[in-house]
């Protein structure tokens, strides 16, 4: 007990931001969060606290974000030394939040050139890119995802669940969020979108988890989900997750997403649009019980590409990866699942 008090006057004594971060720092495994939040290495924190370095602004902001304990005697210290203001940041994302003409030409030229079995990544893909540069200029964690809806498929030839198909994303994210990909049933805030065919934000995940069955992911503070449309109907969702709370207040962000959702229906050919009849959406297991079904997708395509090739039919790896991703979404749907609440963060 005396210990932790002498840890807590060291703190309140400190004089400076950087006097306060080694003592905080002191802990190895706080040591470890801050590094893998913040995406630095432990030199790079080391080299703050002790004045050889100092960090940009938009890590500064990040790191008073991630210590919400410390953040009012943070705000104070680090306003002394820098004139540091945590609202610079949401006003300079203001200032870019028309999408570039120069884009939608190389959009346009690109989904042009690019073969029919990569139109739809590449087209997706290049979106993404985009929209992460604007909506996360200063890398303070968000993470994009194109979710698709799978083909009809059951007794009643109808869309079972969606899918999350292409993703990107900046630390504590990775870059590459495809090899997280799970498939969202009617207990996703995706689902909620595709049903009712209307956007869905989420400002402080927080305070509403409790009210909502949703199963949160790491990190995320904030979502918006905008449905994928074309002549009234529905291909999926462009799901966008800040580590933000209260991101997405701004109407200028909102209308932002709304502007990538109508390019995003540029990566789908007419038939996967679907009518709001066509949909009998189910709940899916969650993410950790999906996982174990994942592990074995490689192997599946394989041996469906084989198969085929025995029957004299060609198959593209296209064809045999969707063909494998209704297997599992078929097997998932299966599995008896019961839910009364959500998993907070």
């Amino acid at each position: 007990m005396a210990i932790f008090s002498d840890k807590v006057n060291n703190m309140q004594e400190a004089r400076t931001w950087r006097e306060l971060l080694a003592d905080i720092i002191r802990d190895g495994k706080e040591k470890q969060r801050l590094v893998e939040e913040l995406g630095i290495t432990s030199i790079t924190l080391t080299r703050w606290v002790n004045g050889e370095s100092d960090p940009r602004p938009q890590n500064l902001r990040r790191l008073v974000s991630v210590l919400p304990q410390y953040r009012e005697q943070l705000r104070v210290l680090l306003k002394e030394e820098n004139d540091f203001s945590e609202e610079a940041a949401p006003e300079a994302r203001q200032l870019t939040k028309e999408i570039p003409s120069e884009f939608y030409a190389r959009l346009l030229q690109a989904r042009a050139s690019t073969s029919e079995n990569l139109r739809f990544w590449s087209t997706c893909h290049l979106i993404l890119q985009q929209a992460l540069e604007q909506f996360d200029p200063e890398r303070l964690g968000m993470s994009l995802w194109v979710v698709r809806c799978m083909a009809p498929s059951g007794p009643y030839n109808k869309v079972r669940s969606l899918r999350e198909s292409v993703g990107l994303g900046t630390p504590p994210w990775p870059s590459n969020l495809e090899q997280t990909a799970v498939f969202l049933g009617a207990e996703s805030l995706a689902c909620n979108v595709v049903t009712l065919c209307r956007p869905s934000i989420v400002q402080d995940i927080e305070k509403e988890c409790l009210t909502m069955s949703t199963e949160w992911v790491e990190y995320e503070r904030s979502t918006a989900a905008y449905p994928i449309l074309y002549a009234g109907r529905v291909a999926g969702v462009l799901l966008v997750s800040s580590t933000q709370k209260n991101y997405f207040l701004s109407q200028v962000n909102t209308d932002l997403i709304q502007r990538y959702a109508d390019l995003v229906a540029l990566a789908f050919d007419s038939q996967e649009f679907y009518a709001l009849e066509q949909f009998a959406l189910s709940i899916m297991p969650p993410p950790e019980e999906q996982k174990a079904s994942f592990a074995k997708f490689r192997y599946l395509v394989s041996q469906t590409m084989r198969d085929a090739a025995q029957k004299n039919q060609l198959l593209s790896n296209t064809q045999a990866d969707l063909l494998v991703w209704q297997r599992l979404e078929d097997e998932l749907l299966k599995i008896p699942v019961l839910r009364s609440t959500c998993t907070c963060l």
